[in-house]
């Protein structure tokens, strides 16, 4: 990076001028300013409001942390890891000292993979010491990561640490100094971690940093998870909740401020996630709020980085909405938030950090239609600041823009989708459906931003996200459905959704095709098979196109938990397989794939274009090297963008 950071100023990156049009030339700068990675990740401000931190990422990638005196407007310091090495996560330990965990990034920057190692540092760079990991100062080369930060033990936070060539390690507790790496033991934590069900675990400590809740998921029971509690450390840990996977369960997140109750997400008594309680001494469990038809989520009020109390509750139903409590003790907070969501109406708003007297805040601002934007909200002086964009060169155009889509399936479901068009244009468009990958619990939704859509609408096409079953979001029920229906109902439920824009007006039946990656590639190639005479061409990106083939290749079968997840949500037999249907296919395919994709490795691709080649079928194909699950590099993306728009005009041309 050449240039320095410079927080409280918008930084532009020059002017561009975009224009949209419908099977026309490909708008090479579109497409090079949505695969350009965000430049800022986080920014927190230091507890006395003196600093503030930032995650950026250079020209290659990589990650590093920039820490910058707010009054002075003077980088402090910035600290890079080794080689390819990312700052992942960081916080700070006090005024003037922060903890950073390492990590190496995969993939189309999916999951970035923790290095188990974790450094200190002050805020002007000095006093760097590696705490954890194999060039720690204390020599414990064990993998470890933060389970709680103690701001009334600002030198010290709680870790846990394991055996990383063990598969089914017991975790270890321990309390850590962050001067020099030495761990005081806090004792062995009673569920073990699966290194291939580590999302479920999670580790719940009061406000004194002592462990009482936990959960993990055993691949060994077929996945089922258990939250486990204890009244204090000097109680046995008991079973609260037991649940199979996909079933009924509550999820803690944080404890209040009284050390007995536990928020989390719960299906104990509603389909959906629900935000409740559940206290560990009386074991009454609570429902504070819940919506029929969607998830919601709870919003927190903290003070110095301990959560007193639940202040309301968020959910995405139709749009973007709050609702929040009565008789709560923090109301300025809860007006704060409903001032700013009014102020940034269709975003979403999240304060990520506060200085410790809580006079002010580092405040989020982002969503489908908005790169997210971060701000510094002055509390006594009622002011919000802009620092920065994370992608300011989106900001020289005019962005399509997306809102959701309510339709009845066939069988009357309700089902809702993410639409996105044109700038200026709504009715008999071509278009794209586009179905997410997964699939089952992830969504698309109003919170992300989407850069396939948006590029393929700034070339004139309706892009349909739908939420399908199977879908997360929409409770379990809903979630199930799409068990082993991964060929059939889940693209029923699609191809409901294409039809309702038809007679909405919306779209041009004659002009429509599919793209999907990963499972989205499978229900695109799926789509086609299902219904030939709907779509003109179809693109799978890193699809899934062989379901016996998904048992014996890439990493979900090579563990017990992955074993089991793929044998509770696959069709049963080959007949939902593409590389089974390939007769059926009418219309001409593009295949794209990464070569190291272990996810959904090559072979699928293999399989389907041999298919094709055997019974004289249309296809195109794109395989890079270097690229994994979804491509990461810029040029790889602009490359894919140009040849994906290029197939779609053609067998889209009026």
């Amino acid at each position: 990076m050449k240039a320095r950071l410079s927080l409280l100023k918008t930084i532009m990156l020059g002017s561009l001028a975009f224009s949209f049009s419908t099977n026309a030339e490909v708008k090479t700068p579109v497409l090079e300013a949505f695969a350009k990675h965000s430049q800022y990740l986080q920014i927190k401000i230091s507890p006395d409001g003196k600093y503030l931190a930032s995650t950026s990422r250079d020209d290659d990638g990589v990650v590093f942390l920039t820490v910058l005196d707010i009054e002075k407007q003077k980088v402090q310091s910035i600290t890079r890891g080794r080689g390819k090495e990312s700052v992942g996560s960081f916080n700070w330990l006090n005024d003037e000292r922060l903890l950073l965990s390492m990590v190496r990034e995969v993939g189309a920057l999916e999951q970035p993979v923790p290095t188990g190692e974790l450094l200190a540092m002050d805020a002007d760079g000095s006093d760097n010491v590696v705490l954890t990991g194999y060039r720690s100062k204390s020599g414990d080369t064990r993998y470890s990561q933060v389970v709680d930060f103690l701001p009334d033990d600002p030198d010290a936070i709680v870790v846990f640490s394991v055996q990383g060539s063990t598969k089914e390690p017991f975790l270890d507790l321990y309390k850590m100094k962050v001067s020099n790496g030495r761990k005081a033991s806090l004792g062995r934590m009673p569920l073990r971690m699966y290194k291939s069900t580590g999302d479920s675990l999670r580790i719940i400590t009061n406000s004194k940093g002592e462990a009482l809740a936990m959960t993990s998921s055993d691949p060994n029971e077929n996945n089922q998870v258990t939250l486990m509690v204890r009244s204090s450390v000097d109680d046995d840990w008991q079973v609260a909740f037991q649940a199979e996977s996909f079933d009924s369960f509550f999820n803690p997140l944080v404890f209040l401020a009284d050390d007995k109750t536990l928020v989390g997400l719960s299906t104990i008594e509603t389909d959906t996630d629900a935000v409740a309680t559940y206290n560990i001494d009386t074991k009454k469990h609570t429902v504070l709020a819940a919506h029929e038809m969607v998830d919601v989520e709870p919003i927190l009020h903290e003070v110095r980085g301990q959560v007193q109390e639940v202040i309301g509750a968020e959910y995405e139903y139709k749009d973007l909405s709050a609702t929040y409590f009565s008789e709560v003790k923090n109301t300025d907070e809860q007006r704060i938030l409903a001032s700013l969501r009014q102020a940034f109406k269709g975003s979403v708003v999240s304060i990520t950090s506060s200085t410790y007297d809580g006079s002010k805040m580092i405040v989020a601002v982002g969503g489908i239609n908005q790169p997210t934007a971060y701000y510094l909200f002055n509390k006594n002086k009622k002011q919000l600041a802009k620092l920065t964009d994370t992608r300011p060169w989106l900001n020289d155009f005019d962005m399509p823009q997306s809102k959701i889509v309510t339709y009845k399936a066939r069988d009357g479901q309700e089902i809702s989708g993410i639409l996105t068009l044109p700038v200026g244009v709504s009715k008999n468009l071509p278009l794209i459906m586009h179905p997410h990958g997964g699939p089952h619990g992830l969504k698309d939704t109003l919170t992300e931003m989407r850069s396939d859509a948006k590029v393929l609408a700034a070339h004139g096409y309706a892009v349909f996200q739908p939420n399908f079953r199977g879908s997360g979001g929409y409770g379990l029920e809903f979630l199930k459905a799409g068990f082993k229906s991964w060929g059939t109902l889940m693209i029923d439920d699609m191809t409901d959704g294409v039809n309702y824009l038809i007679e909405q007006g919306i779209v041009d039946q004659n002009r429509m095709c599919v793209y999907g990656a990963s499972y989205g590639g499978y229900a695109a190639l799926q789509s086609v098979i299902r219904e030939p005479d709907l779509y003109k061409c179809t693109v799978g990106f890193v699809g899934v196109y062989d379901l016996a083939l998904m048992k014996s290749a890439g990493d979900i079968p090579e563990s017990q938990s992955g074993i089991n997840y793929l044998n509770r949500v696959l069709p049963d037999g080959d007949s939902q397989s593409p590389v089974k249907n390939v007769d059926k296919i009418k219309v001409p395919v593009f295949i794209i794939q990464g070569e190291e994709d272990v996810r959904v490795p090559k072979e699928h691709a293999f399989a389907l274009r041999e298919e094709l080649e055997k019974r004289n079928k249309p296809y195109e194909w794109m395989m890079k090297s270097g690229e994994a699950h979804g491509f990461y590099k810029e040029e790889n993306n602009v490359e894919r963008w140009t040849a994906m728009i290029e197939f779609f005009d053609k067998h889209t041309a009026k």
